[in-house]
């Protein structure tokens, strides 16, 4: 009983540690095609399938803008008057898939929360349109409840990471990226897990 005490706890946090790793490079995945969506789109898309879509169809257009002038004549004036003109050029168009995933398929499972049980709980994705600075912005939210990833690890060490509020933890129960009441795309989690390599 006191090796558990000590080692239980030890082995949470291993376990712990892992699953959430793989669970915010889903999440980041996920906020990266919704960045490229809204990129494309000017606002996020509503659901995975939209998601799934627009990797395989979406495209990025890189631009060129530049002004010019021409001389034409104006018949209320009787003379030529310089128009001014924005000129856009399209210089390449770079699929999504290729520029996000290269020759990687991840995309098409992104739903599914990573260590949950039988792998098939889904994340929980919302889209909504916010005022901010008068103008309606999109927002989009992902998100997974920390019981999700950890369901077969004892309750008391469960009940303690769902109550944990420190700068070098993932707060309270949920593991999240987006918000749906204000403009951003972070996620909730510290910055040991950005440093972590995917593997």
């Amino acid at each position: 009983m006191i090796y558990q005490s000590v080692n239980g706890p030890i082995e949470f946090k291993k376990v712990k540690q892992e699953r959430f790793q793989a669970v915010i490079n889903s999440l980041k995945d996920i906020r990266d095609i919704q960045e490229a969506h809204k990129s494309a789109t000017g606002k996020f898309a509503p659901n995975f399938n939209a998601l799934v879509k627009f990797v395989e169809n979406g495209n990025y257009y890189i631009i060129q803008q530049r002004d010019s002038s021409y001389m034409e004549y104006d018949k209320d004036f009787g003379i030529d008057l310089q128009r001014d003109v924005k000129i856009v050029d399209t210089l390449n168009i770079i699929p999504v898939k290729d520029s996000l995933f290269k020759n990687d398929d991840r995309y098409k499972t992104l739903k599914y929360v990573p260590f949950s049980k039988d792998g098939k709980a889904e994340f929980d994705m919302k889209t909504a349109t916010i005022e901010k600075g008068g103008k309606k912005v999109s927002v989009f939210k992902a998100s997974v409840k920390k019981d999700v990833v950890l369901y077969d690890q004892p309750k008391d060490l469960r009940d303690r990471e769902n109550a944990l509020n420190s700068v070098e933890e993932i707060n309270y129960d949920e593991i999240i990226v987006g918000d749906l009441n204000d403009v951003s795309t972070s996620g909730n989690w510290p910055p040991i897990y950005d440093r972590k390599t995917k593997k």
